[in-house]
């Protein structure tokens, strides 16, 4: 079993391949390979690779597959004694990534 820590928008993720992640959103077009070159650790049955911070010969191959936003979040603000109440809500734009491999 093969996995990898990458850190990708501000997130570290535990990736394996041949699955499919939700990230931040990336600015590219469905179809399109982009390279994760942050890689922090590899794992390879037993034997561990761990960068400082960052793996330099490592790379990981993924897949944009789509564009699509996640759950709706309420936050409903309150002040007490004022009458004051703001009522928001919001929507996190994602990528859905497929991983290929990692090299």
């Amino acid at each position: 079993m093969v996995y990898a820590v990458v850190e990708l928008g501000g997130n570290q993720l535990i990736i394996e391949p041949g699955k499919f992640y939700d990230v931040n959103y990336m600015h590219a077009s469905p179809g399109d390979i982009i390279n994760l070159n942050r890689v922090l650790l590899v794992a390879q049955s037993n034997n561990f690779s761990i960068g400082r911070p960052c793996l330099n010969n490592v790379i990981v191959k993924a897949r944009v597959l789509r564009h699509l936003k996640g759950k709706k979040v309420t936050i409903f603000k309150v002040k007490p004694k004022k009458n004051s109440r703001v009522k928001i809500g919001h929507r996190q734009k994602l990528t859905r990534i497929f991983v290929e491999k990692i090299l």
